[in-house]
């Protein structure tokens, strides 16, 4: 490897490693190792600002911006009080059946919504239903955004990984309904089985809060119905084109940044007042780490692990389902999971059709997009719906630490990456 290669590598492990230690906030570590990477020559402005494949995903990030606005608008109007108070009332005050809950209502959403817009939409509403209960809001959020990365490997737009791997190899929504969604559906019961035991320590019932929360009404957190009318219309209209964006040829970040102008201009609040509310660290933070990973894609050094994955199959089609599953675990949770299969999803097609074609093959998608998906889980920064998450939890003053949150995340992403690796093997080699 050449000098700037290595180079590239260093800069990333510090950068890993100040997130992981928190000893520099992660959007001073982000957007610092960004400038490195350029000052050193392992990426340029061109790629940086205008690649697709090794540069800023900026679909990425007016997608965000598109869902904060929306999200800052609806904020004002008590829906989240009025769905908190719904989900808490259902769940008569007791915390294990509230997380399951939330896990199940999660994971259904994501899979119809990119799971990015999902934790937007609900994780305030976990923040707010957890205080009124007296309950700690970040194992809830944990929780959440896991059943959200697990739910969103379903469908074909549940997880931006899906969209790519879909558009790569020529996968229709149905396909992924029938190759996808059974997993992933098993995997959400496992997960709120394995949450019983895993967040144990957020389960204390108060009895006198459950009681006050039973006897309020969700109809009078409603502060503003007009602007919830409107806000709802807009709401539908942008997940009605999401679903429909391959028929419309809209890109998802063009139907949220025009839903959330538009709501912004309808709703007649004050621009400066909403912006506010926007969550401008968690996208400086993307923007650096797309700067950094493009980087890490310029070298190579992706290419050449996806590469080396690849060629210790020799040709083995259950041996490469297994290398995809699993190899992309560790590469998809120590870096954005976009990336990585934005950078090793064309190996992925050489290899599907030297082993035969997508009619004899397409096992190695499945097990490559159920590995990317499953390891979204694994660390901070392994899922857009983690950081979005965490910085969501910060302003409303509740700090999730990176080891704080990969504790939890490595056990689910190990248990659940086994049982997929035994669902690939059943459904594809033994059951064929």
């Amino acid at each position: 490897m050449s000098v700037t290669t290595w180079l590239a590598l260093a800069v990333f492990g510090i950068v890993y490693v100040l997130i992981a230690t928190e000893w520099v906030h992660r959007v001073a570590a982000a957007l610092g190792g960004a400038v490195v990477m350029l000052l050193i020559g392992a990426t340029s402005t061109e790629h940086a600002f205008f690649s697709k494949q090794a540069g800023i995903d900026w679909d990425v990030i007016f997608l965000l911006l598109g869902m904060m606005l929306i999200v800052a608008v609806l904020k004002r109007t008590g829906i989240f009080e009025f769905v908190a108070t719904w989900a808490a009332k259902r769940a008569r005050g007791q915390p294990y059946r509230l997380m399951v809950l939330l896990i199940l209502a999660t994971a259904f959403l994501s899979a119809w919504l990119d799971n990015v817009t999902t934790v937007l939409l609900l994780a305030p509403v976990t923040i707010v239903v957890c205080r009124q209960l007296g309950l700690p809001s970040v194992p809830y959020l944990i929780a959440e955004v896991m059943a959200c990365n697990i739910g969103g490997a379903a469908t074909l737009i549940g997880d931006p990984p899906n969209i790519m791997i879909g558009s790569r190899a020529g996968l229709s929504f149905n396909d992924f309904l029938l190759h996808m969604a059974p997993i992933a559906m098993l995997l959400v019961i496992v997960f709120a089985v394995v949450a019983r035991w895993l967040f144990r320590s957020a389960f204390a019932y108060d009895a006198e809060r459950a009681a006050q929360v039973m006897e309020m009404r969700e109809r009078d957190a409603i502060k503003d119905r007009r602007l919830l009318a409107v806000s709802g219309l807009v709401l539908v209209v942008v997940m009605v084109c999401f679903v429909l964006h391959t028929t419309l040829h809209l890109e998802p970040s063009v139907v949220a940044i025009s839903g959330g102008l538009a709501l912004l201009a309808l709703s007649r609040l004050n621009a400066r007042e909403v912006a506010r509310d926007v969550e401008w660290e968690t996208l400086a933070f993307f923007t650096g780490l797309f700067v950094m990973v493009g980087a890490m894609v310029q070298t190579g050094i992706i290419t050449d692990l996806g590469q080396a994955a690849a060629g210790a199959t020799e040709g083995r089609l259950f041996g490469a389902s297994m290398a995809l599953l699993f190899g992309s675990v560790v590469p998809s949770a120590v870096i954005d999971n976009i990336p990585f299969v934005a950078s090793v999803s064309p190996i992925v097609s050489e290899i599907v059709t030297a082993s035969g074609g997508l009619e004899h093959a397409a096992v190695l998608w499945w097990s490559f997009a159920l590995g990317a998906d499953l390891a979204g889980n694994a660390t901070i920064i392994a899922s857009s719906a983690n950081v979005v998450t965490v910085g969501i939890a910060d302003r409303a003053g509740h700090h999730i630490s990176f080891w704080q949150f990969s504790r939890y995340g490595l056990i689910v992403t190990a248990v659940t990456t086994v049982i997929a690796g035994l669902y690939v093997w059943l459904r594809y080699f033994v059951l064929a």
